[in-house]
């Protein structure tokens, strides 16, 4: 959900109820305030000057006044969840935001990518031993190391990594989902995509190549603004979202070649070798009096020239299937 509750309450249920009915299953809120993330200060490197920037002209504080989720709305959008099906959870950006939601029993936590480097607040999620995804936006190979040393050391058991390009929106070329086989080679756990780029391409890309979780912002409408909005989903783009990324991983199976159970009664479509031509006992057979049509119930065609030149030991009719018991 992050910022797309625009301050509402009765927006954040909104988004809460959407994203049921699509199918999705957890929803993740954020837990911070503005003044546990940076300093009331509106100039300097405080304040966003950045052109390419969605919040050029805003001041941290003032971005993340706007863009938090009040602390009192966590318990009854977590209800709203759980009621209807969802897992719901949130990334906590400082020990005081775990103390909280340890008093809401959230299921798991996540590590924003910016957060990848606070080691201290990695341990202290550990060691409530629930599970923990980790963004690893921007975060060198050692920095994950040094994130899943930390995760591992502190008591989680249930770790996932996810594949992040920390830029919003971010575009398919820089996406990098060939990382996520290597990430689960590397350390061993459950990897994913927290996904900022538009649509689901990279997404379906990411579980065709092993992901296991996938991360989308998600909002009502991307018309009615926010600070996320430009890069969220809309209920009709994550619906969608839900299908495919399902029907990527079911198609995904075991290697394995020759039919399957499904395919079995496919082959009879099939070319094979059959007679074309009515013969008597003792007749040649040629390319005019065999021939390999559909279906697939007579000798294959790899033996087509082998069989040219034989003699048939019996009448045959026309449209009988080949096989060895009819030559002598």
């Amino acid at each position: 959900m992050s910022g797309n509750h625009n301050q509402s309450l009765d927006r954040a249920l909104a988004i809460v109820e959407a994203a049921a009915e699509t199918g999705a299953h957890a929803l993740k809120l954020q837990t911070y305030t503005a003044d546990t993330l940076t300093l009331a200060v509106n100039e300097g490197e405080f304040f966003i000057r950045d052109e390419q920037s969605l919040w050029k002209g805003q001041s941290l504080h003032a971005l993340y006044q706007l863009a938090h989720t009040p602390w009192e709305w966590h318990a009854p959008i977590m209800r709203r969840a759980n009621e209807l099906g969802m897992l719901c959870f949130s990334s906590p950006f400082d020990e005081s935001a775990v103390d909280f939601l340890e008093t809401l029993n959230v299921p798991a936590y996540k590590i924003a990518s910016f957060e990848i480097v606070h080691l201290p607040l990695i341990r202290k999620i550990a060691a409530t031993g629930k599970p923990m995804i980790i963004s690893t936006g921007m975060a060198t190979l050692a920095e994950i190391d040094e994130a899943v040393q930390a995760a591992r050391g502190a008591g989680c058991r249930d770790l996932v990594l996810l594949k992040c390009t920390s830029t919003y929106p971010a575009t398919p070329e820089n996406s990098n989902v060939l990382a996520i086989p290597h990430l689960r080679a590397l350390f061993g756990c459950e990897v994913g995509l927290s996904d900022h780029t538009m649509g689901i391409g990279a997404s379906v890309a990411a579980v065709a190549h092993g992901a296991t979780v996938i991360e989308k912002h998600f909002t009502l409408r991307r018309a009615d603004g926010g600070v996320d909005s430009t890069f969220s989903l809309e209920p009709g783009e994550l619906r969608a979202l839900v299908t495919e990324t399902e029907r990527a991983w079911l198609s995904l199976g075991q290697v394995r070649f020759g039919p399957g159970d499904a395919e079995k009664k496919s082959l009879i479509f099939r070319r094979s070798i059959y007679i074309a031509e009515d013969l008597k006992a003792g007749d040649v057979l040629t390319s005019k009096n065999i021939r390999c049509v559909r279906p697939g119930m007579g000798l294959a065609p790899k033996y087509y020239e082998l069989l040219l030149g034989r003699r048939v030991n019996k009448d045959v009719q026309k449209g009988t299937p080949m096989g060895w018991a009819l030559i002598g």
